[in-house]
């Protein structure tokens, strides 16, 4: 059990608290993981200057899904892909898409598969990619600022993803119904 403290207005540091609020305009609530990081005021600022920036990139909702899920799945976060399925749900993202990236299946295209598969490496390789790597992401339609942007959606999924692990943060109730737990693979 984790020691993290779940802050509410009340408890948060006094610079954590119009961040707090600004939680709660956009979500009606504090999400767990907002209460949580609202311990360090500087990190939950950088979560929510990271999110905003990395919601108006150039990324569509589909590949804003693919990218935030590719990396959830992969760091196993408990929290983050139930969240981030019903924020598709929200965006209406096609059902297909989210359960695919849930489930480690095909996508149900080619350019949103490559995406996945460029994401996937830079997240497992720490920023190491192959050259040929690059090329397949450009010749899927992609160009350099979106390869960029991979690097700002995952450095908002670290944040979230590792503070998630060590506070075991809770699942807020709004996502309960789309828990999830990666599945092990027998070899």
């Amino acid at each position: 059990m984790s020691t993290l403290t779940n802050h509410t207005l009340e408890t948060a540091p006094e610079e954590s608290k119009p961040l707090l609020e600004n939680s709660i305009k956009a979500f009606g609530n504090i999400p767990n993981l907002h209460a949580v990081l609202a311990g360090a005021p500087g990190l939950l600022k950088a979560y929510q200057s990271l999110h905003e920036l990395f919601v108006n990139s150039s990324f569509d909702n589909d590949e804003l899904t693919v990218v935030w899920q590719t990396i959830n799945v992969e760091h196993a976060c408990h929290y983050c892909v139930p969240a981030h399925t019903a924020i598709a749900k929200m965006m209406k993202v096609d059902d297909a898409i989210t359960e695919a990236l849930r489930n480690g299946t095909e996508l149900p295209s080619e350019k949103l598969q490559v995406l996945h598969e460029t994401t996937l490496k830079i997240v497992r390789n720490r920023g190491h990619i192959e050259n040929e790597d690059v090329q397949a992401f450009y010749a899927a339609g992609y160009e350099e600022r979106q390869l960029l942007e991979i690097i700002l959606g995952l450095s908002q999924k670290v944040i979230s993803n590792y503070v998630n692990h060590i506070a075991e943060t809770p699942v807020d109730t709004a996502f309960q119904k789309f828990a999830w737990k990666k599945e092990e693979k027998i070899a």
